[in-house]
């Protein structure tokens, strides 16, 4: 039997809507969960296999995209969400019922600064959010425990559902990450 990828990917891929307007996430506690409200679809959805985003139990990857921070906010039991891990980069504000990750931030100076990190599969009512659009830090499943004889069908997998494999980001957001790098150092100017 194939390792289960995630909920959302294990059948294939469900197109989204891009004019979708956003909705409301919730943890998994039965009563008082945390409600986080979004006023946008994400972007950059994709799978990830890193070792700190909150994966659904037996899945080898999370699904996560991104919102503005200004679209984000926690409307409900606010006081339930604490940083997981106070100095991380991404600071992921879990709830402390049920452990889900209802949003990481980044408060530093970072190239993603400004942007929220969801999982818009706790969305309270279905939304067809964005689909994700590839899956990244492929091989970082290895070090939670996955067999590395067991890859090969994993990124077949990934593939065959039209997700492109990394072992890091995307290409375009890895050049966005290099290009505030290098204006940063003063290597490209500003208005580059």
């Amino acid at each position: 039997m194939a390792p289960s990828l995630h909920p959302l990917l294990d059948n294939g891929l469900t197109k989204g809507d891009a004019d979708l307007a956003g909705g409301v996430l919730r943890c998994q506690c039965a009563s008082d969960p945390v409600e986080v409200t979004l006023t946008s679809n994400v972007l950059h959805n994709h799978a990830c296999g890193c070792s700190k985003c909150w994966k659904p139990k037996g899945a080898l990857f999370s699904v996560v995209g991104v919102v503005p921070k200004s679209a984000l906010s926690v409307t409900k039991n606010e006081s339930k969400l604490a940083v997981l891990d106070p100095a991380a980069t991404i600071q992921r504000y879990a709830c402390t019922g049920c452990g889900v990750h209802l949003y990481g931030r980044i408060e530093k100076a970072h190239p993603f600064h400004g942007l929220d990190f969801v999982h818009a599969e706790l969305a309270s009512t279905p939304g067809n959010w964005q689909e994700p659009q590839f899956a990244a830090f492929v091989s970082s499943i290895i070090e939670q425990g996955f067999a590395p004889s067991g890859m090969d069908e994993v990124r077949s997998k990934l593939k065959s559902i039209g997700l492109e494999t990394y072992d890091a980001l995307s290409p375009p957001l890895m050049d966005a990450i290099a290009t505030w790098t290098a204006k940063q150092s003063g290597a490209l100017p500003a208005d580059a």
